[in-house]
């Protein structure tokens, strides 16, 4: 018996529950950028780590530099309360998109974390933008 099989899999409502439940609090990096692409950017993306000047020199297009750290109530406050937040960070070594998360939720905001942040928008070869503004990505031709 291989160890594939040695633990039975899961019943088809556990497999449901556990994947929807995962899929409430992730996106990747490919759903973000076709939402962006498509013009569909109905969440907020941020860029929660780093410095300014690290932030400009490459970020994901549309997002707004916005540390973990400078997170709070005050800092929310211009987005509606339902808005959905969507954070990265450097990727997977790291966990300031973690810490955000948990920040935003605790504040009662909708959120979801982008696996990979920039490494895995890297590892996609999707674009990016740089400069002090969130910029744009670019339509497919």
């Amino acid at each position: 018996m291989s160890y594939v099989i040695e633990i039975p899999a899961a019943s088809p409502e556990v497999v449901i529950a556990h994947f929807s439940h995962r899929l409430s609090v992730e996106t990747d990096c490919a759903d973000v950028a076709a939402a962006l692409e498509a013009g569909e950017q109905d969440f907020v993306l941020l860029h929660v780590v780093g410095s300014e000047a690290a932030y400009e020199r490459r970020h994901v297009p549309g997002a707004i530099h916005l540390r973990h750290a400078e997170i709070s109530a005050e800092r929310m406050a211009e987005w509606p309360e339902d808005t959905l937040f969507v954070v990265y960070c450097a990727g997977p070594h790291c966990n300031g998109a973690d810490r955000a998360a948990l920040k935003l939720a605790r504040l009662g905001r909708p959120v979801k974390i982008m696996i990979g942040g920039i490494t895995g928008w890297a590892d996609e070869e999707l674009p990016f933008a740089s400069g002090a503004e969130p910029g744009l990505i670019a339509k497919a031709a």
